[in-house]
């Protein structure tokens, strides 16, 4: 999708503060739930301790001052080997405490991290809005949804799910450390020996955990966009019988992303288990060591008890340390990818921004070049005008420029900055017109055009939502569709497929017709939009087009001579460059290339007449 690029961490931080906004002290009051947890979990084996030694063992007590108050205001010590209830009171308040912590963390860990994901859908979706028309044209649109999704869920796992818990960690980490050394300072060295050893083992990893979940991602990515392709392509896919071909394309792909998380998990399991054994190891090391010093009185048994717990406290942390690098990867990989498309430049604002009237505006070509990135040039020194109000018909063979021509007309694509020519409506050059106020005013109906998944309705009026029943059937009547969706059993709030699958061509292309008509754009775009409408449908719409907007210059970009006949002026292109340009009724007998369709054109019409009849 994008050449890999080093990863710029200081870059993505900057990025994930951003996308923060708004669940930041929602996160900030779960950490305080963590962290309030976690020395929940830090008083328990203290009373523990204090219930052996102290209160049913006799033993004098090393607790801090203000502990040691505390206990005298209840009574001291023998007061509460007498009354164990109270101090099983003490561990059930901690206990509840802990429950009412891990609650509040849960309440609002959960809303901050589905805060965050709407934050983050919100930013990619709206930033993708403002793309560059040229982008999208690299990029596939399976990949793209996968980042949006499967990514984000990734970073919002790795947010509320792991950088919450490194506070409580750290809490559990330093308390716990306090307390064995205070208890027993070489039970805590022997404690800590095999620790580097998981530290130094889990950086090790890192590395190659992170390029596992890379591939993986990116395998993913490969999958949705042919997925997408498949659904939206499904009836060429039917109609050629290209399924079992499409099927085993998609399992060869799917065996690769198969085996590319077989063997991250293969890695993964090596990591665990090595994890698991120097983990328990470290265990075994407190447990015999502990149980020989407290046999032979070094320490107390409570603080055995005690010692034991805390060393449980550490040795969980430590085991999480392996967790988190891993979903550290995974996010790394994930915040990489969601970085490039907030990273990708929006479409450049008009650095004059103005807003000419374009209702009676000539447009002009003057010297016009253009070349598709890393490709040759698509169009060579092209100059017409079209005055205000006129009709203007191109005709050319596939690949000649026609379409690259609208597409700079509104600024899909920008002409370069020397060498490039220029374009101006009204005298106006479009770099400087208001990019939104231009498209507004351009109306495009596009060589294949696409509908949305909605009602007919919404999808003729989704350029002016406010518009009244008899407005869209007016202008469906001028794209001679009214009286076909008079004929569905649900008229105007038929549903529309996805791409407009449940319609025909000819009916999309009139929608498309009829969607553009509402817009009232002083400029009309028609790129090939009557191919798939018979002759007498294509002429009758062409004579409502004229009797209905016949002040609006129009651009006809058609195959077919019949539908340029009534234009004031026709361009051919060959090429790239402009081969002929005059009047229709001139070029039929000026003995280039459009008497040469025109011909081809009549004769086949004349031979079909003939078979007919």
């Amino acid at each position: 999708m994008e050449e890999k690029k080093k990863r710029n961490t200081k870059q993505n931080i900057k990025l994930l503060w951003r996308f923060l906004k708004g669940s930041k002290h929602l996160f900030a009051l779960s950490i305080f739930s963590a962290m309030l947890s976690a020395l929940a979990d830090m008083v328990s084996p203290q009373i523990i301790r204090m219930a052996i030694d102290n209160a049913l063992g006799g033993k004098e007590p090393k607790q801090p001052r203000f502990v040691l108050d505390f206990v005298e205001s209840l009574g001291g010590f023998a007061y509460l080997g007498k009354h164990l209830w109270i101090m099983a009171l003490g561990i059930v308040i901690v206990a509840v405490v802990k429950a009412l912590a891990q609650y509040g963390f849960r309440v609002y860990n959960t809303k901050a991290a589905e805060t965050l994901v709407k934050t983050m859908r919100d930013s990619l979706f709206g930033h993708i809005q403002h793309l560059p028309f040229a982008w999208h044209g690299q990029n596939r649109t399976g990949d793209i949804i996968q980042r949006c999704t499967s990514d984000i869920d990734t970073m919002k796992n790795f947010v509320s799910e792991q950088l919450t818990q490194v506070f409580r960690i750290v809490i559990l980490l330093a308390f716990s450390m306090v307390f064995m050394f205070r208890m027993d300072v070489t039970l805590t060295l022997i404690a800590l020996i095999p620790m580097p050893l998981i530290i130094g083992y889990s950086l090790v990893f890192h590395r190659s955990i992170g390029k596992g979940f890379e591939e993986c991602d990116e395998q993913e990515g490969v999958l949705s966009a042919m997925v997408q392709e498949n659904l939206t392509g499904v009836r060429v896919v039917r109609a050629f019988g290209r399924e079992r071909y499409e099927r085993d394309r998609f399992d060869v792909n799917n065996e690769k992303y198969t085996s590319l998380w077989v063997r991250l998990a293969k890695i993964m399991a090596r990591y665990w288990s090595t994890a698991d054994i120097l983990s328990g190891l470290q265990v075994m090391l407190v447990v015999v060591f502990g149980a020989v010093f407290c046999i032979n009185d070094r320490i107390l048994s409570g603080d055995y008890v005690a010692f034991i717990s805390y060393n449980a406290m550490l040795v969980w942390p430590i085991r999480m340390l392996g967790r988190m690098i891993s979903e550290m990867s995974k996010a790394g990989v994930s915040l990489d990818r969601i970085a490039y498309i907030m990273n990708a430049q929006e479409e450049a604002p008009s650095p004059q921004g103005l807003k000419p009237d374009l209702t009676k505006a000539d447009i002009v070509f003057e010297h016009v070049s253009f070349a598709y990135e890393n490709s040759p040039e698509m169009l060579h020194d092209i100059s017409f005008c079209l005055p205000a109000g006129h009709t203007l018909g191109i005709i050319g063979g596939t690949g000649s420029g026609k379409s690259t021509l609208m597409a700079l007309l509104t600024k899909l694509y920008l002409l370069p900055e020397e060498g490039g020519g220029r374009i101006t409506i009204g005298g106006v050059d479009v770099k400087d017109i208001d990019t939104d106020y231009l498209r507004k005013n351009v109306g495009m109906v596009l060589q294949e055009p696409f509908l949305f998944s909605r009602t007919l309705k919404e999808n003729i009026a989704i350029t002016k939502p406010d518009m009244s029943l008899e407005e869209i059937r007016d202008v469906s009547r001028a794209a001679c569709l009214d009286e076909t969706i008079l004929g569905f059993a649900k008229g105007y709030e038929t549903f529309v497929g996805e791409r407009g699958v449940t319609l025909s061509g000819g009916q999309k292309q009139r929608a498309a017709i009829a969607r553009t008509l509402a817009q009232e754009a002083p400029i009309m775009v028609f790129d090939d939009s009557l191919s798939a409408v018979d002759t007498e449908t294509d002429a009758r719409i062409r004579a409502s087009l004229k009797a209905r907007f016949g002040s609006a210059s129009v651009i006809l970009i058609s195959h077919r001579i019949t539908t340029l006949s009534q234009a004031d002026e026709v361009l051919v292109l060959e090429k790239g460059r402009i081969a002929e340009q005059g009047a229709p009724e001139a070029l039929k007998s000026a003995g280039g290339i459009y008497q040469q369709i025109y011909e081809i054109q009549t004769g086949l019409a004349r031979e079909g007449e003939s078979y007919a009849g």
